[in-house]
C-alpha cells in the first residue's frame, strides 16, 4: 500500500527543496502518492517558475501519510505572506495528529522555521540550515535544535539541513517505507551515492559504500546485498563478475578503504539489527543474517563500533 504525500506550496518556495525530495520518492515505483497543495492554485516559485493546478488544502489528511513543508527563499518575509499564513493555521490543525505519530512531518531546510511556528518541534530533536539555527532556537525554545547534522527523524518528525539535505532525508524514507535495498538501487538511479546518513546510521551499510562510480564495486556490492547471509569468499564473488579474486581486493581498499569482508560482515550486522529492532531474538536474528551465533554477532559489532 502507498504511503500518501503532501507537498505544501507557498510562494517563492525554493524549487529544489520540492522536486529533489519528490523526484526521490517518486523513483520509488508505487510506495507513494505524491500531491501538492496549496493555498493558491498556482505558485511562483524561488527562480520564477509557476507550479499550476495546486489542489487545495485538504480537510483530512490519511493516516501515517506524509506532510512536506519545504524552505523558502527569504523565510523572513515569505513565511509571513497570505498564503504562508493561511497555510500556518492549517497547520496547527494537525498538531495533536503529529503528537499521536499519526501523521509525519518532513520539513526541507527552512521549512523548520514554519514547523516550529505552527508549535510541532516542541521536545524535538530537529535541525535546519546553518544561518538560520538561531532563528528555529528562538520560534522554539522547547524544541532540541541540534548542528552539524545532515538530517534528523524525532517521535515523526524529520528536519534536515539544506537543499540537497532533502535528498539525503528523501533517501532515508524510501529506507524506512520500503527497504534498505529499494533506497540503495534509487539512489543509484540518481547517481547520489551519498555517504551521509543523517542522525540515522541504519541506512549506512547500503549508502555510505555507494559513493563511488566503479562498475565493478557495484555489481560486487549488488550480490552482496541480495543474499548477505550467504558465506562469500572472494573467489567466488571475483568469479561471479569476471575479475580477479586480488583485482577485486584491490579495488574495494582503493575505493572504499575496507576489505570485502569488512563490506560484508557490516551488511550483516545491519541485517540483523533490523530483525532485532522487530522483536526477533538476538541469537536468532544472528542466525539469519548469517553470523554462526549471537557471540559472533556480539564480535562483529565490537569491530564496528
Amino acid at each position: 500500500m502507498s504511503v500518501d504525500v503532501y507537498f505544501l506550496i507557498l510562494p517563492n518556495m525554493m524549487v529544489l527543496d520540492i522536486v529533489g525530495p519528490s523526484e526521490t520518492l517518486q523513483l520509488a515505483y508505487d510506495h507513494f502518492k505524491i500531491h501538492y497543495i496549496s493555498p493558491r492554485q498556482n505558485v511562483c516559485c524561488s527562480t520564477g517558475m509557476m507550479i499550476s493546478d495546486l489542489k487545495p488544502l485538504p480537510e483530512t489528511l490519511p493516516k501515517n501519510s506524509l506532510l512536506v513543508l519545504p524552505g523558502v527563499n527569504n523565510s523572513q518575509a515569505d513565511f509571513d505572506t497570505e498564503e504562508a499564513l493561511t497555510a500556518l493555521e492549517w497547520i496547527k490543525r494537525w498538531r495533536e495528529k503529529v503528537i499521536r505519530q499519526e501523521l509525519s512531518i518532513v520539513c526541507i531546510c527552512s521549512g523548520a522555521l514554519l514547523a516550529a511556528r505552527a508549535g510541532l518541534l516542541d521536545g524535538i530533536q530537529c535541525t535546519t540550515h546553518h544561518d538560520i539555527l538561531d532563528r528555529l532556537r528562538a520560534l522554539a525554545p522547547a524544541a532540541l535544535v541540534k548542528e552539524n547534522r545532515i538530517f534528523i527523524e524525532d517521535k515523526g518528525v524529520c528536519t534536515c539541513a539544506g537543499i540537497m539535505a532533502g535528498i539525503d532525508l528523501a533517501l532515508h524514507l524510501v529506507h524506512r517505507f520500503c527497504s534498505p535495498q529499494e533506497a540503495m538501487r534509487v539512489a543509484r538511479e540518481m547517481v547520489v551515492y551519498f555517504p551521509r546518513a543523517g542522525d540515522n546510521a541504519q541506512i549506512s551499510p547500503w549508502l555510505r559504500f555507494r559513493h563511488h562510480h566503479h562498475p565493478v564495486i557495484h555489481r560486487a556490492q549488488d550480490i552482496i546485498a541480495v543474499s548477505p547471509e550467504k558465506n562469500w569468499n572472494i573467489e567466488e564473488l571475483a568469479a561471479l563478475i569476471h575479475v580477479s579474486s586480488r583485482h577485486l581486493s584491490r579495488l574495494f581498499r582503493q575505493h572504499l578503504g575496507i576489505s570485502v569482508r569488512k563490506f560484508h560482515e557490516q551488511m550483516r550486522l545491519a541485517i540483523a539489527q533490523q530483525y532485532i529492532q522487530s522483536g526477533m531474538g538476538i541469537e536468532k536474528a544472528a542466525l539469519v543474517a548469517g553470523f554462526s551465533s549471537a557471540r559472533q554477532l556480539r564480535r562483529a559489532k565490537m569491530r564496528v563500533d
